[in-house]
């Protein structure tokens, strides 16, 4: 072998060992890395993993009838100081020294909480002692604070200079205040899940859903990027009118005041559509002031004597009674087996069935029942579920109340229902009632939405619900609606019609209304019923020759002296009037009033 193939292998074998050995060393610091210094690798892989954050989306809105907001989800911010961030760092701390009163003295006067010198301490400290995220201030700012803070010489430099950042919060607000509140409802927190009333029932649609984000390293600092976008809520469209819910609200807090009531609740309906153009329910608190606490409107209670006219017509359209047949009633109670029956306007007479109605006699309503169902309640409580009362799902609010009309077991029990004890009904399911007489026997369902939407374009949309398209025959309803225009008109007996004095109940000039009132003595714990604490009621519709709306008041123990007619009745009046002149559906021609073709 000549010397120089002898070097050319001498160079491939150096080559080889060389690669060789760099192999080795390889593999020996790989298995150094996997066993030594494992632990604080997995340490810096760690940190070096994205930190996954989530995008919140923002909460739908709750909208009346006319796109009013009832309910927004509205940003506001919290203040954050990196005081750590090298540019406030940087000779000596020049720019931190520069501005740090300035900034402060912003702080007061567009947050407030703290004086410029509190607010330079509390900044100060945390710059010396280097904090990462410290809370300028606890209470929170609103966009237009943020736009003027943002204009301070050192936030306009930004974060990675001024160490100053923002953080955003969706607070839920109701800018009409308590209007309608226990109905639109609540949210658990402040941006969380429906709790109650509408907030809950369509929770899934305003919540939307959260997007994500991730915090990197890019260019030596962390950065939020976007992984996912947020969708945000749809909007739900209610049926309420901001503008009558007004009326309602005022109208009901004026009497539920001035009796001192434990509690009032009202409803106004919209005849054909079941639209629920307002709903207010009021409780009294400790200091005597009334605010929304339940919801009275889906809650039930004994119905008092509003569940005559219910009782009544189901003996009509069976054909037990006629409209004209004739009662005897008496000063003197009127016993029936254990029972004793006794009339608010006691007096010796025969009243035909249409009268009793209009004076609201329990002892005419209990025998009229008791001879034309005795042995047979079963066939009484069927022909009421005929109506289209039992429907369960009658509105949007979660947990309202199913209606309780059982059979009763015996004849003595049947009595009582005859005039509204031993049931039970929301005031919302004797609206339904109401407004089915009304509504020429079409009974519908209350509504509270009529539409969910996304920027403005409607997704999906509800439609008024027939629950029973005739409640029962023409002949008994037109006979039923006769009855409850003279509970009005019928100024000898009807309770709703004038006082002793003359006074006016739900009588008006403005509006023709007929109705029915309704008294239910209170369940005292330990005592019994009361004859002192009572639950009274009106319910009606107008204007009656053409009904528009129909509409309950119900107020619980209001303090002596009260009266259903004269209370509830002349509250209804007082939202009848309104309403008529809101909606314009009444116009004058030659000062003669008249209805409006165009309505």
């Amino acid at each position: 072998m000549s010397d120089e193939q002898r070097n050319t292998v001498w160079r491939f074998a150096i080559i080889f060992i060389i690669i060789a050995l760099g192999f080795v060393a390889v593999l020996a610091k790989i298995i150094y890395i996997q066993t030594v210094e494992r632990d604080e690798w997995l340490k810096v892989a760690e940190k070096q993993v994205p930190t996954l954050q989530p995008i919140k989306a923002t909460r739908g809105n709750i909208l009346d009838c006319n796109g009013r907001l009832l309910a927004s989800s509205m940003p506001q911010y919290y203040i954050y100081m990196d005081t750590r961030v090298p540019a406030l760092h940087e000779k000596n701390g020049a720019l931190f020294t520069a501005h740090i009163d300035s900034l402060a003295s912003d702080l007061s006067r567009i947050v407030g909480g703290k004086t410029a010198a509190e607010y330079k301490s509390r900044i100060t400290q945390a710059y010396r002692r280097g904090e990462k995220r410290l809370k300028v201030c606890n209470n929170r700012i609103n966009y237009l604070q943020r736009r003027e803070l943002e204009q301070n010489s050192l936030i306009k430099k930004g974060k990675y200079k001024s160490g100053i950042f923002f953080e955003d919060q969706h607070r839920r607000i109701k800018p009409y205040g308590v209007l309608a509140s226990r109905t639109i409802g609540s949210i658990y927190g402040e941006d969380g899940v429906g709790n109650s009333g509408l907030e809950k029932r369509f929770d899934k649609e305003l919540r939307g859903v959260d997007g994500m984000s991730s915090i990197q390293r890019i260019g030596g600092r962390n950065e939020s990027v976007t992984i996912e976008e947020a969708k945000d809520g749809l909007d739900v469209v209610t049926t309420i009118d901001a503008n009558l819910q007004d009326i309602v609200e005022n109208a009901l807090w004026a009497k539920t005041a001035e009796k001192h009531a434990k509690w009032g609740c009202c409803i106004l309906m919209e005849t054909q559509t079941g639209y629920i153009r307002a709903i207010a329910n009021l409780d009294r608190d400790e200091d005597g002031d009334y605010f929304e606490a339940q919801n009275h409107a889906v809650q039930r209670v004994e119905p008092g004597s509003t569940f005559k006219t219910i009782a009544l017509l189901a003996a009509l359209d069976d054909g037990k009674i006629e409209i004209d047949d004739t009662v005897s009633v008496s000063r003197q109670p009127w016993k029936y087996f254990t029972v004793q029956h006794t009339d608010a306007h006691p007096m010796d007479t025969m009243l035909t069935v249409r009268s009793a109605l209009a004076v609201s006699s329990n002892i005419a309503l209990a025998k009229i029942i008791t001879r034309s169902y005795e042995g047979s309640a079963k066939k009484f409580v069927r022909r009421i579920e005929k109506m289209g009362l039992m429907d369960s799902v009658y509105c949007e609010i979660p947990g309202a109340d199913k209606i309780r009309i059982d059979i009763p077991k015996d004849t003595v029990t049947l009595s009582k229902m005859a005039y509204g004890y031993s049931v039970e009904l929301s005031p919302m399911q004797i609206l339904m009632f109401y407004n089915a007489v009304a509504n020429n026997g079409r009974m519908v369902r209350p509504m509270l939405v009529t539409s969910i939407q996304q920027n403005g374009e409607t997704r999906k949309t509800f439609k008024p619900e027939v629950v029973k398209s005739s409640i029962c025959s023409k002949s008994a309803l037109k006979d039923i609606r006769s009855a409850l225009h003279d509970v009005v008109w019928d100024s000898h007996l009807g309770t709703a019609s004038v006082n002793r004095w003359r006074g006016r109940k739900a009588q008006s000039d403005l509006v023709s209304i007929a109705g029915k009132t309704g008294t239910a003595q209170l369940i005292i714990p330990g005592r019994g019923y009361s004859g002192k604490h009572h639950r009274i009621t009106f319910v009606g519709y107008f204007p009656e020759e053409n009904p528009r709306y129909t509409c309950i008041c119900m107020i619980e123990d209001p303090q002596y002296p009260y009266d259903a007619g004269m209370d509830c009745g002349s509250t209804v009046r007082t939202i009848a009037e309104k309403t008529m002149a809101y909606t314009g559906c009444y116009v004058y021609q030659d000062g003669v009033r008249v209805l409006d073709k165009r309505n």
